[in-house]
């Protein structure tokens, strides 16, 4: 046979052993064409009696990163990967994956089922499917448990974590760990085993024996901690499955996938995980980028440190500058506790740690940040401070430097007009700890240059963030909607439905905590300080709730007093503060309301319908250029349940003239705050949904006034 090669694949022989390399960059994704080449070219060697063993490897950087999860729906097509994987395991002669770099999914799926597995130092394997909603579906929980046993089965697959080389040796998942080419390894490993001097290992009995201790801890555990996911539950069981003969087992795998693969679950991690990577498609992604290589950073207070952290980590050179000079080494502290937690967590090498704390220096002086190639204002929120310091700026940096603020809420262009380079100023709205949170909303103001906002998404990808493009508006995207999503919880509050059941119904939906305990958790003053810079312009016909001032006037903040709308101390996790209990009822009285009862239904409906329309609004004004903007930063920065999309993913999900409906409904209670958004009227006319939106990106000044 001579070497065949294709645009995806190579075959050639060598010294009796076959080899097929996948090559299919940038990743070698297994999708269907890629499965399908491997089962061909398996099949030739099969048949070449010139061939006694095969050996499968990658080129480029990995031997591959799995599926193609644009093919998921393609996972019937024939060759199916598991029927690829059987032909595999049934072969008479022996085949060896080599691996290298990394192998997820279906990629590791195909190395456990042939009969022996090396793996390269520096390797890193997983099977992800469980962050995507899908269990591993080719023969991945049937295969691994009877390499490793259940326990470490288990942990693996429910987890969907990365292991290691090392790790993945001692657990059997790889025989041997190798230097050097991936080729060359393979060729090694397939020669010692035609000499006998390497024996392959089946995967077709449960050789370490049941575990159901392990399969009932693991169960507690999932339920506990995930409630929301089915996902790792059906993973559970699919691995449990591996008790029994070894197609038995890949049969209930499969359908478990399958079963899997039809639900809302799978859909909207699928839609996150794209969301991910959709947001830095910008109309400024073309712009040449200004070259950052020094950041100061104005405020000492926890925004700033956890922005100066997240640079230094990134290799950046940070000068934090904090006017009140005896907070200088509280702040150098705090700074260097967060190193060594980044340290301790794998995200620095001991190296990048010794880099980053000789790359930090701190003063008092803002003239410190003259030579700044970036500076980042991160002082509290008020506007009249903030044109200051950036008048001051103005004249202190250098030309060319890129001068952004934190703000959660003000208006940007405000603080550009205080300078002379409005062009050079940008929002970079971090979120707290900002070392840690992976959302960074970029708000671009009217007069910044396309060169500055490429720049703040090229720093936003080297930190490890998720940037969203945002434009200028009270809150731009995520706070706006946020304000809405808790009016909407308050009036639930005045109306009849207790806090302690607006946040369970929400914790329940898939929000790790409901509105009231985020708010304790953030500080009620916090929220506070925002409601009353807004009170002058609040519309007179506005409904307000006072509940929230009246526990900020007894001095209750949340956590950092021990109490808000809960009660926290050694007794329990949280519980009900019977004053604020109290609050309500009065404040009831006051109104004249007579409280009504409210399901978890109910109470979901009207804050995500809120939150919808919000949304709707922001994508309308141009704040947001495409629905899955929003997704993304209610997703990566406000606890949006991933496994649920996002709220403009809910939106299609459920119907536009669902919502309609909806808001319809609820407006002849409220008329001021529930209205229809006219785009979501003109679409759901149109019968439109938002996904295709998202394929139709923006100008950056266009609105959409007219819909076509």
């Amino acid at each position: 046979m001579k070497d065949a090669i294709t645009d995806i694949l190579r075959v050639e022989i060598e010294d009796g052993i076959g080899l097929i390399c996948l090559n299919k960059p940038p990743v070698n994704a297994l999708g269907v064409a890629l499965r399908t080449a491997i089962h061909a070219a398996y099949g030739t060697l099969r048949d070449d009696p010139a061939v006694k063993a095969i050996v499968l490897y990658g080129e480029g950087r990995f031997f591959s990163a799995g599926a193609d999860i644009k093919d998921f729906g393609k996972a019937d097509l024939q060759p199916t990967l598991p029927q690829v994987l059987k032909a595999l395991q049934d072969s008479d002669k022996p085949v060896v994956t080599a691996l290298h770099g990394v192998a997820f999914g279906g990629a590791l799926e195909l190395a456990l089922a042939t009969h022996l597995r090396v793996g390269l130092n520096g390797l890193r394997i997983a099977l992800p499917e469980v962050r995507l909603g899908l269990l591993p579906g080719a023969g991945g929980a049937q295969r691994l448990p009877r390499l490793t046993g259940i326990a470490a089965a288990i942990d693996i697959i429910c987890s969907g974590r990365e292991v290691g080389a090392q790790e993945a040796l001692g657990l059997g998942i790889i025989d041997r760990l190798a230097d050097g080419s991936p080729r060359e390894a393979g060729l090694a490993a397939a020669r010692d085993i035609l000499a006998g001097r390497l024996t392959p290992r089946q995967t077709d009995r449960l050789s370490a024996g049941e575990d159901p201790q392990a399969v009932e801890a693991a169960r507690q555990r999932l339920t506990a901690k995930r409630p929301a996911l089915l996902a790792p539950l059906k993973a559970l069981e699919a691995v449990t499955a591996a008790s029994l003969p070894i197609e038995e087992g890949l049969a209930r795998e499969r359908a478990l996938f399958m079963e899997l693969m039809q639900g809302e679950e799978r859909a909207g991690l699928v839609h996150a995980f794209f969301a991910e990577r959709a947001t830095s498609k910008i109309p400024e992604s073309t712009a040449p980028l200004r070259l950052i290589e020094q950041v100061a950073v104005i405020g000492g207070g926890t925004m700033g440190v956890g922005i100066a952290t997240s640079l230094l980590i990134a290799g950046y050179r940070v000068q934090l500058i904090e006017a009140q000079g005896e907070r200088l080494p509280a702040v150098r502290a705090a700074i260097e506790a967060n190193l060594a937690g980044a340290l301790k967590r794998g995200k620095l090498t001991a190296n990048g740690h010794g880099d980053a704390l000789l790359g930090f220096s701190c003063g008092e002086a803002l003239e410190a940040a003259a030579n700044a190639d970036l500076v980042i204002e991160a002082i509290f929120e008020d506007i009249s401070a903030k044109t200051e310091l950036f008048a001051r700026l103005d004249r202190i940096c250098k030309t060319g430097a890129i001068l952004a603020s934190n703000t959660s809420y003000l208006d940007v262009n405000l603080i550009a007009e205080a300078t002379s380079r409005p062009a050079d100023v940008i929002g970079l709205h971090f979120f707290s700890p900002a070392h840690i949170m992976r959302l960074l909303e970029v708000v671009v103001a009217d007069r910044t240059a396309p060169d500055c906002v490429s720049t703040a998404f090229a720093l936003a990808r080297r930190l490890g963030k998720v940037p969203v493009r945002a434009g200028v508006c009270d809150g731009f995207i995520g706070n706006r909607i946020l304000t809405q999503y808790r009016r909407a919880a308050e009036y639930l509050l005045l109306d009849g439905a207790s806090f302690e059941e607006i946040d369970s119904a929400l914790e329940e939906f898939g929000f790790a905590m409901g509105p009231f305990a985020v708010s304790d958790l953030a500080g009620l003053d916090v929220a506070k300080a925002t409601r009353d810079r807004k009170a002058a312009t609040r519309p007179p016909d506005e409904r307000y709730s006072r509940v929230a001032d009246l526990i900020c006037a007894q001095g209750w903040y949340g956590r950092k007093t021990g109490r808000g709308y809960y009660i926290y101390d050694k007794a329990a996790p949280r519980r009900a503060n019977p004053d604020v209990l109290a609050i309500i009822d009065d404040e009831r009285r006051v109104l004249g309301i007579t409280a009504r009862a409210f399901s978890n239904q109910e109470i979901v409906d009207r804050c995500l319908t809120a939150m919808i329309a919000e949304a709707v609004r922001v994508i309308e004004e141009g704040v947001a250029l495409r629905p899955v903007d929003v997704d993304a930063v209610e997703l990566f920065g406000y606890g949006f349940p991933r496994h649920r999309g996002g709220p403009m993913f809910q939106a299609d999900r459920i119907g536009l003239p669902v919502l309609i409906d909806r808001i319809e409904r609820f407006s002849r209670e409220d008329p001021q705050f529930w209205r229809v958004p006219e785009l979501l009227r003109r679409m759901a006319q149109a019968g439109e949904g938002f996904a295709p939106m998202n394929d139709q990106p923006l100008s950056t000044t266009e609105k959409r006034n007219s819909h076509e």
